[in-house]
Parts: C-alpha cells; structure tokens; sequence
C-alpha cells in the first residue's frame, strides 16, 4: 500500500465476506492503514486463517448474512467485539453461471437474497449506528457486469444493479447524517472466483482481454485502493457515485 490515511487509523471497518478474494484484499488493505478490521463470512476455517494472516487489528466473526432475522445477534458480536463501525465495506455476494432459461425461481432468489437483500439489510441496520453518530461511510461492492450483457449471470447482474440503485438512493436519504454511500464497480479482477468462471471459456477470457484498454486483468489490491480512498477523507465530498475499476474495460472497443 503506497498511500497511508491518517484520518483511517484506529477507524473500525467491517468487510464482509472478509476471508478470500477481493474482501480480503480490502481487509488487508484497512489492517495496513492501522484501521481496526472486523470480518464477517460462514466458513470459520477460511476466516480463521485470514484473520491469522491479517494479525491482531483484525477480528473475525462467523455469521450468515442470509440469516437476515438474525442481524442483531451479529451486531452484538460486533460491539463486543469493536466500537461502532465507522465504515462498512458490503463485499460478501454469490455468483451463478448458466443460461438463464435454465435458472430457476429458487436459484434467481438466492442470487438475489443474498447480493442484495442481505445487503441492504445489513446496511440498513449498521447505517442506524451511524446516523447516531452523524458519521460515516458505506461501500457497495458491485460489478461492471451490470453495465453489459454478460450472458449466463441473470441473477447476479440483476442484483448488482439493484445495489447501484440502492446506492444513489441511501446517498441522498442519509447525507444530512453525514453518512456517505459509494460503490465500486471491478471489471475483470484476477481472482479464484473469475478463474472458475473463465476455467471453461477460453473464448470468453479472451474477449474479455481483447476489449481491456490496459491489457491484463486488475489486482484485488486495485479494488482495495479504491476502496480506501472512497471511507478516507480525501474523498468527503464524494458521495452516490458508481466508480468502475475496470481498466478501461467498460470504454473498450
């Protein structure tokens, strides 16, 4: 990490989905600008190991987040855990790869339940801690996948650009809280996750490649750079915004 945000030390972020890929990467990112990192995920072994890596400014706790009636039991880990969180970077989602005549009522649900129910749910509840504080920063993960019409991801794009919506729509309701509301939109990132969607495509990784002004897919740490900048002060007057880290893939010819 090349820039160091005074105004992040100490702040308490909570990253969820926080143990792999690009959630860990922002966690990574928080625990290196000396901020107090809570992850949240359902696999307790993969959390333990990321919280072993991150060191002591983080801690990680297992919780479902589709488990939307059970949200105050995760806020009261939370607390115990940390003081209120001052930023909260919405990364957990799930993706679904297959033609969409074949996808069915309960698959498109669980898609959306849980890249946008859940988010909102959860944003919701983390946003009542901020507005008694009149403070703080919230960031949507979302894709550039709602921005094309990327064949075999009807749900996710669906519910992707459903949390770009919902992102405009929290920017205005809560910026006389003082609460800020951003999303970032990753094009291609090499990940586990994009590296099982391209196993089987080769075709489709190249296109992908051929239309990316830069070349080469991004980095997780790209994502987290950006996502720095958007909880720190540098950006206090940026809020509402949709900000592709792409490569230039969104402009591509």
């Amino acid at each position: 990490m090349a820039v160091m945000y005074e105004d992040l030390i100490d702040k308490n972020v909570l990253v969820t989905g926080g143990a792999s890929g690009l959630g860990f990467a922002i966690a990574q990112a928080f625990v290196e600008n000396r901020s107090k990192v809570v992850i949240v995920g359902r696999d307790a072994e993969k959390l333990t190991r990321a919280q072993r890596e991150l060191g002591e400014q983080a801690v990680s706790l297992v919780f479902d987040l589709n488990e939307i009636d059970r949200l105050p039991e995760l806020l009261s880990q939370i607390s115990n855990a940390v003081e209120a969180i001052e930023v909260l970077v919405n990364n957990a989602g799930i993706n679904l790869k297959k033609e969409a005549l074949a996808v069915s009522n309960q698959e498109y649900q669980a898609i959306v339940h849980t890249n946008q129910t859940a988010v909102f749910a959860l944003t919701r509840e983390i946003a009542r801690i901020m507005v008694a504080r009149g403070s703080g920063s919230v960031i949507m993960i979302g894709s550039m996948a709602t921005h094309y019409g990327v064949p075999q991801v009807v749900g996710y794009a669906a519910a992707k650009s459903a949390v770009e919506g919902m992102t405009r729509v929290l920017a205005v309701e809560w910026a006389s809280h003082g609460i800020r509301v951003n999303c970032i939109a990753p094009g291609f990132i090499a990940t586990v996750m994009s590296a099982k969607a391209f196993a089987d495509d080769p075709e489709r990784k190249a296109r992908a490649l051929a239309r990316t002004p830069m070349g080469k897919f991004g980095e997780p740490s790209e994502v987290a750079s950006a996502a720095l900048f958007l909880a720190s002060a540098q950006a206090k007057y940026i809020t509402g915004v949709v900000l592709a880290v792409d490569g230039g893939n969104s402009i591509g010819f």
